[in-house]
């Protein structure tokens, strides 16, 4: 292999370009995929897995964690959202209401079915203190932090 210099994006994901890359026999079917040829009678490859993993962004303020991700045609009845301590579960379902016949594509990207996510969360929550709301698209879940310094004091009743 000849020493050429690697564009910024091959060197910031540490991918080779194709004529680069020694072909994977395992990898062949996705090379033709990518080259139009048919895979059981039709140009898109098939999902292995049942379910999408959702992307999600999660950070803290200093009392709530905050949890975003993007369910854009989603009605909130199908969207189910389980919270623990320390970890909070996103399931859904996005529905394709749409009947177009698969020959009449030219490209085909968007998801349609179940997904879902399970986070650990980095710091313990109050599963009952939980907002979630979804504006554009984007579901945001805020739950409140379990505040380890919160103190009470209890007076004590003499019977």
């Amino acid at each position: 292999m000849e020493n050429k210099k690697r564009s910024f994006f091959e060197r910031l994901t540490g991918s080779m370009s194709m004529d680069e890359e020694e072909l994977d026999p395992k990898k062949e079917y996705l090379i033709k995929g990518l080259k139009g040829e048919k895979k059981n009678g039709s140009n898109w490859i098939e999902e292995e897995n049942d379910e999408a993993e959702l992307t999600i962004d999660v950070y803290q303020t200093p009392t709530d964690i905050v949890i975003q991700t993007m369910v854009a045609g989603v009605k909130p009845d199908d969207l189910e959202i389980s919270i623990a301590r320390d970890t909070i579960s996103i399931r859904g379902k996005r529905e394709e209401s749409r009947t177009i016949d698969e020959d009449n594509y030219f490209t085909k990207e968007l998801y349609w079915g179940k997904f879902s996510r399970t986070i650990t969360l980095p710091a313990e929550v109050e599963p009952e203190e939980v907002e979630a709301t979804e504006k554009h698209g984007l579901l945001t879940i805020k739950v409140k932090k379990v505040d380890k310094e919160k103190k009470n004091s209890i007076r004590v009743k003499s019977i």
